[in-house]
């Protein structure tokens, strides 16, 4: 096998292979059927599978890593300055993310661009609440799972899911514990070291499977959505994709090049993660891959990442958290004709830096839209018209969730001493060490 692998392109370029792949699948399915024929229907279960391969270690990979983190952490005389500079690079590339939000949105003007009809709008069935940030740090019960009932006819299903915030604060807590009780907890850590190792292996194996992930996920992205739905949008959608592009090849490459870490190197080892982040949509689906290549491919130590990329993709979200809701604030304000004034565009920034704990471990960027929208008295039926193109916006936004998920604990890692060299010679394969 590795001998195998001498042979391949290197994890990136295997990854870019499959989405290039997947865009001719899609555009294959499109011609045979759609979403329902064979070739879609088979893209859609691939990619679902893929995902699902992924969310399942979700849980038990966070606990056992941030348990294992604590223990280390112990050992780091700054460990408390670790958390908190991680907190204030969250907020300060938050910052500057919403700013660009709000003043593209006020140059663009997207809402005084569209065709959409105002009848089309209508209040989304999931609304954020501030206090929602409370509610997802108490823990439901101590696996961090969630259950949500449906009911479609007489036939009534019960879904099973978890809370990434919530398995964060049981995993510090528990690993503060085994530390504090000193011997005792030895044996605990001890296992934990030994399922983390196991679980970091079952990893590898489905890395190894991101290529055919990818292609399933990226072609079944084109059949289902298209681009048709962005018509009535386009000034929306291409004001919120400018933002986008704005943090993540100047914004971040601009903070990485202040700290002395070379930007062409940064995005050749997060690439991976970064387009498996698009076509998954899901900066939690994309963790396990997040958190591994933050620790090989970049250097930053185990005993850190392990608590920093977690953390990150449930509360760290340039683009769900910033430039979206800045963006999306202005363009219902511009479509409904109501004024907004300095005190609103602070509200907005408000909001982007501290409600993405707010709404940590819900759904989807819809939360933080409403939240935005209610703290500032705006109609949330403007939250409607955006949702018909969401998909397509998604894919842009979580590949800037995960870029600065990875982005931030380098660059802290590189503040305090603690980045490993760079070595340019070490390849990134899907193996972990």
């Amino acid at each position: 096998m590795q001998q195998l692998s001498r042979y391949l392109p290197s994890f990136g370029v295997q990854v870019a292979i499959g989405m290039a792949a997947g865009v001719l699948l899609g555009l294959l399915a499109g011609q045979t059927g759609g979403a329902d024929g064979a070739v879609g229907a088979g893209l859609y279960t691939t990619g679902q599978i893929f995902v699902q391969l992924l969310k399942v270690l979700v849980p038990a990979l966070v606990f056992t890593a941030i348990v294992s983190s604590i223990a280390a952490l112990r050992d780091l005389p700054n460990a408390a300055r670790l958390v908190g500079q991680t907190l204030l690079w969250f907020a300060i590339t938050a910052l500057i993310a919403v700013s660009i939000g709000i003043v593209l949105g006020l140059v663009m003007q997207p809402g005084l661009h569209s065709s959409a009809s105002i009848a089309a709008a209508a209040a989304p069935a999931t609304v954020g609440s501030w206090l929602d940030f409370l509610k997802g740090l108490v823990p439901a019960n101590l696996l961090g799972l969630t259950a949500t009932t449906s009911t479609a006819g007489s036939a009534t299903t019960t879904a099973l899911g978890f809370n990434v915030l919530q398995i964060i604060v049981v995993a510090i807590a528990i690993g503060a514990a085994a530390v504090r009780v000193g011997a005792p907890g030895e044996p605990f850590l001890a296992f934990n070291a030994s399922l983390l190792a196991i679980l970091r292996r079952l990893l590898g194996w489905v890395i190894a499977l991101t290529p055919i992930g990818s292609a399933a996920l990226i072609g079944d992205a084109i059949v289902r959505y298209g681009w048709s739905t962005l018509s009535s949008l386009g000034a929306f959608a291409a004001t919120v994709y400018v933002g986008l592009g704005i943090v993540l090849i100047v914004v971040y490459p601009l903070l990485l090049a202040a700290h002395r870490i070379d930007p062409l190197w940064f995005f050749r080892r997060a690439w991976p993660a970064i387009q498996l982040g698009f076509v998954t949509r899901s900066s939690v689906g994309t963790l396990p891959v997040t958190q591994d290549l933050t620790e090989r491919a970049l250097g930053v130590p185990r005993a850190y990442s392990a608590f920093a990329v977690p953390l990150g993709a449930t509360t760290k979200m340039d683009g769900c958290a910033a430039i979206y809701p800045a963006v999306s604030a202005i363009f219902v304000a511009q479509f409904f004709g109501m004024a907004l004034h300095a005190g609103d565009y602070a509200l907005i920034v408000m909001v982007s830096v501290l409600g993405s704990a707010a709404t940590a471990g819900l759904t989807g960027a819809t939360v933080m839209l409403t939240l935005t929208l209610t703290t500032l008295g705006l109609p949330l039926e403007g939250a409607g018209l955006l949702l018909a193109i969401d998909p397509i916006l998604d894919m842009g936004r979580t590949a800037v969730n995960v870029a600065g998920q990875m982005l931030v604990p380098t660059i802290v890692a590189k503040r305090e001493g603690l980045l490993a060299a760079p070595a340019d010679e070490v390849l990134i394969e899907a193996q972990p060490a």
